[in-house]
C-alpha cells in the first residue's frame, strides 16, 4: 500500500477498506491498491454529501416547457420539402462514410431469467437470433446498400466484456469483418452504504458497478474511438441500446436532419401513452434541451393539457440519439469530464466486518450513474424528431409483461407482417387483427420497406394467407 493512499483513506474515513490486508496476497494486495488508487478522491466526499448520505434534491426549474420537436409526418409543404432534402443529406453522408454506430451493452440478462451478456440474449421470434446477431445482420445490409463499411463501437462493461468479445469471434462476426467492430468498456464507480462507507465485494475488491451510459462519452475517448473516428473522417455517431432490436440504426431522415440543423446532439421521441408513461421528459428550461425523468416530473406537470385537451409534456425518451464525433471531442478535451450523478438505491452484496459475503434481500446501499441525455444541455444546437413507436421502440427488460421479451417479440412480429402488407403481400390475421402466424424477416436480407418490395418482387410472393406455419424470409 503507497503511502498517499493509506493517507487518502485516512483524510476521506475509509480505512475500513484495508481491514483485512494483512490476509491478502501480493497480487490481491495489488489489485485493490490499484482500484483505490483510481477513486475520485478529488471529489469522493462531495459525492458522498450530495448523493448518498443526503437525497439530492430535484430542482425543477420554474420556466420549464415541452420540448419542440419535428412530426413523424410534415405538417405543410415547406416541412414535407425539408424532409426530402434531409433524406437525400442522410444518405449522402452514409454513402460517403461520414456515420458510426454506437450500441450501449454493458448489462447482463439478469431480469430476463438468463445468465449472460443481454446482447447474447435469442430474440427473435422464429430463428431465435440473438440481438447481437440481428443488429450485426442489420448493418452488414445497410453497409450493402450504401456501399460502405460501417464502423461499429460496442460499449462493454467490466462484467461482460470478454463474454462479448468471445462470443462474436465465436459466431464468426456473424458475418461482419473482424476489424469493423470494436469493442471499448465503460468506466466504474464504487459503491457506498447508506453512511457514505465504499463497500468492498471481496476481501481485495471494491464494490465496483458501469458508471451508466453516460460514462460512454468518456470511454470513447479513454479507448482511442474518438481517434479512430476521425482518421476514418466519421463525424456522426448513432447511437442506441443493445436491447431494442426494432430501432432504426441507420435513418437517413434522422440523420439529415440533424446535419442540416446543425446540430450536436439529436434525439428521437415518440408519443407517450399517458402523463405517467416511464419514459423521459424532453423539456426545455433557459432555451437549452433536457430530459427530465418520468419519476422527478410533477404529476401537475406531467398531466398539464393544452387547450385541445393534449397533453403538454408529450414527448418521451426511447434513448436513440446522432451525436456529432466534434461534440465529444469538445465535452472530454480534458480527460475529468462527468456528467451529473443519479442516485439508485440497490441491493449490493458486500463483505461485513468479520469477512463474510452478505447478499442483502433489500437495499442496502447506493450505486451512482451518469446518464448520456444529461449531455443535451451541454450542446449548442439540438433537435428532437418524432418517431413512430410501433416502429422504433420494443425494449427487452423484463422476461414477461410490459417492456419484456414477449412484447418485444409481438412488435417485431407485426412490424414485420405490416412491412410485408406494404410490400404488397396478403397476410393472414386472427379475430384480434394479429398475424395468425409469427412473421420474421432477416435483416441480413430486408431491413425496410424498399427491399421488402425487392424482395416480394423477385421471388414472386404475393398471398401468404394459405401458409399454416411461422412465416420466415431471408
Amino acid at each position: 500500500m503507497t503511502c498517499k493512499v493509506a493517507n487518502l483513506l485516512k483524510k476521506h474515513h475509509q480505512e475500513h477498506l484495508l481491514k483485512f490486508w494483512s490476509e491478502l496476497n501480493e497480487k490481491s494486495r495489488a489489485q485493490l491498491n490499484s482500484q483505490l488508487e483510481a477513486l475520485p478522491w478529488e471529489n469522493l466526499d462531495e459525492l458522498i454529501s450530495q448523493y448518498v448520505t443526503n437525497l439530492p434534491e430535484i430542482a425543477i426549474p420554474k420556466d420549464l416547457k415541452p420540448a419542440p420537436f419535428f412530426p413523424t409526418i410534415p405538417t405543410d409543404a415547406k416541412m414535407a420539402t425539408l424532409y426530402e432534402k434531409a433524406s437525400a443529406e442522410g444518405v449522402k453522408l452514409l454513402h460517403s462514410g461520414k456515420v458510426s454506430l454506437l450500441t450501449v451493452a454493458g448489462g447482463q440478462g439478469t431480469r430476463l431469467g438468463y445468465d449472460g451478456p443481454k446482447g447474447t440474449y435469442p430474440i427473435t421470434p422464429i430463428k431465435e437470433k440473438t440481438l447481437f446477431q440481428y443488429f450485426s445482420e442489420s448493418i452488414r445490409r445497410f453497409g450493402e446498400k450504401y456501399n460502405t463499411k460501417f464502423t461499429w463501437y460496442i460499449m462493454t462493461s467490466e462484467l461482460n466484456h470478454q463474454a462479448t468479445v468471445d462470443f462474436f469471434k465465436d459466431n464468426n462476426y456473424f458475418g461482419l469483418d473482424e476489424q469493423q467492430i470494436v469493442f471499448f468498456s465503460q468506466g466504474t464507480m464504487p459503491a457506498f452504504d447508506n453512511d457514505g462507507r465504499l463497500l468492498l465485494s471481496a476481501k481485495d475488491s471494491l464494490a465496483l458497478s458501469p458508471d451508466g451510459h453516460g460514462g460512454t462519452l468518456l470511454a470513447l475517448k479513454r479507448c482511442g474511438c474518438l481517434k479512430r473516428m476521425a482518421q476514418e473522417g466519421v463525424e456522426y455517431l448513432s447511437y442506441f441500446q443493445v436491447d431494442n432490436p426494432l430501432v432504426s440504426i441507420v435513418n437517413p431522415l434522422f440523420i439529415g436532419l440533424h446535419a442540416l440543423e446543425k446540430s450536436e446532439m439529436s434525439s428521437i421521441m415518440l408519443a407517450k401513452t399517458g402523463p405517467f408513461e416511464k419514459l423521459g421528459n424532453f423539456c426545455v428550461s433557459d432555451g437549452r434541451l433536457q430530459i427530465i425523468e418520468y419519476s422527478d416530473l410533477p404529476d401537475e406537470l406531467a398531466d398539464s393539457r393544452d387547450a385541445k385537451g393534449a397533453l403538454r409534456f408529450i414527448a418521451g425518451s426511447p434513448a436513440i440519439h446522432i451525436l456529432n464525433r466534434n461534440f465529444i471531442e469538445n465535452l472530454t478535451s480534458g480527460h475529468q469530464f462527468s456528467l451529473p450523478w443519479h442516485r439508485a438505491d440497490k441491493k449490493i452484496p458486500f463483505i461485513n466486518d468479520i469477512g463474510e459475503l452478505v447478499t442483502p434481500k433489500q437495499p442496502n446501499g447506493v450505486k451512482l450513474e451518469s446518464f448520456i441525455f444529461d449531455a443535451l444541455p451541454l450542446a449548442s444546437h439540438t433537435m428532437v424528431l418524432e418517431a413512430i413507436r410501433e416502429e422504433e421502440f420494443a425494449p427487452t427488460k423484463n422476461k414477461t409483461g410490459v417492456d419484456s421479451v414477449e412484447s418485444c417479440r409481438k412488435m417485431l412480429i407485426e412490424r414485420d407482417a405490416q412491412r410485408l402488407e406494404r410490400a404488397g403481400v396478403k397476410i393472414a390475421r386472427d379475430a384480434k387483427g394479429a398475424p395468425q402466424y409469427p412473421v420474421e424477416l432477416s435483416p441480413a436480407i430486408i431491413v425496410d420497406d424498399e427491399d421488402a418490395v425487392q424482395y416480394c418482387a423477385k421471388h414472386k410472393i404475393t398471398d401468404l394467407t394459405e401458409h399454416r406455419q411461422p412465416i420466415y424470409l431471408g
